[in-house]
């Protein structure tokens, strides 16, 4: 690789960068919204090399705080396209290292640039440093399961409807945090639980399962939904026990609602 880039977006910079790489590359120091355009373009390059990711520890938690970015991650970690790790001794600027070049993504105005350096001696020295600091540092602990376990799973051990509409709510935000940014993974579960009319019980234990939540926090998540009108609950008798809850939409417009709708009226009434 020996020519710089000159882009609209770091996207396309990455990308780039990237389809010109076959050993493993270092994105060093990022700023944040490097992070989801780094996720995203290990899913569309055909055949990606490895990234060793390093990033502030705190930049790390805020931007995987957005299940969508996290479960996607969570993907190509578990594929071993993607490692993650805290970087405690931050550079100046944000860098792509690959075996032949370093780049230096700069934003400029409208424009990215991707400056690149492929002087042999200092490609690597840069990447021996790197080499070290990575070897040194603390791997990240991503706690959200990988997204296309949620949807497996989902379909399986609940209902393919439900899988369904879980992907048509995702798809529908932009960021899903929650606390007035999208939904977060728990109370789109219990939406689209709700919508197929599922119980409580199977609801929380699969998200469990899957390390989504604990079971106290989908119900704790079903009571903070059920006070703003969103769901309600019927019991059901079993043989043995105490009955389960099946969930059920709060109203009729929520019942009428495609799954897109529903999550913009659940965001109205619980954060409006």
């Amino acid at each position: 690789m020996t020519r710089n880039f000159l882009e609209d977006d770091v996207g396309s910079v990455l990308s780039g960068v990237l389809r010109e790489s076959d050993d493993a590359v270092y994105v060093v120091n990022p700023e944040r919204d490097t992070i989801p355009e780094l996720v995203y373009c290990l899913h569309d390059v055909a055949d990606p090399p490895r990234v060793r990711l390093l990033a502030a520890e705190d930049l790390l938690k805020e931007v995987m705080g957005d299940f969508i970015i996290a479960g996607h991650a969570a993907d190509l970690v578990d594929v071993g396209t993607l490692s993650i790790r805290v970087l405690e001794d931050r550079p100046r600027g944000s860098l792509v290292v690959s075996e032949s070049a370093v780049t230096s993504v700069v934003a400029a105005g409208d424009s990215v640039g991707g400056l690149t350096a492929t002087d042999e001696a200092f490609v690597t020295e840069t990447r021996e440093t790197y080499d070290h600091q990575w070897a040194a540092a603390e791997e990240f602990g991503l706690r959200t399961p990988p997204l296309s376990r949620v949807r497996e799973t989902l379909a399986v051990e609940i209902d393919p409807d439900a899988a369904e509409d879980f992907d048509a709510v995702l798809d529908s935000l932009d960021v899903a945090k929650g606390d007035g940014e999208g939904l977060d993974e728990v109370t789109i579960s219990l939406l689209v639980a709700a919508r197929n009319g599922e119980l409580l019980y199977d609801i929380s234990k699969w998200g469990e399962d899957v390390s989504l939540a604990s079971k106290a926090t989908f119900s704790r998540t079903k009571t903070r939904l059920e006070d703003a009108g969103l769901i309600d609950t019927e019991k059901v008798p079993i043989d043995v026990g105490r009955p389960r809850l099946r969930l059920r939409l709060g109203d009729d417009r929520l019942r009428e609602a495609d799954p897109a709708e529903l999550a913009e009226l659940a965001q109205e009434r619980l954060y409006d």
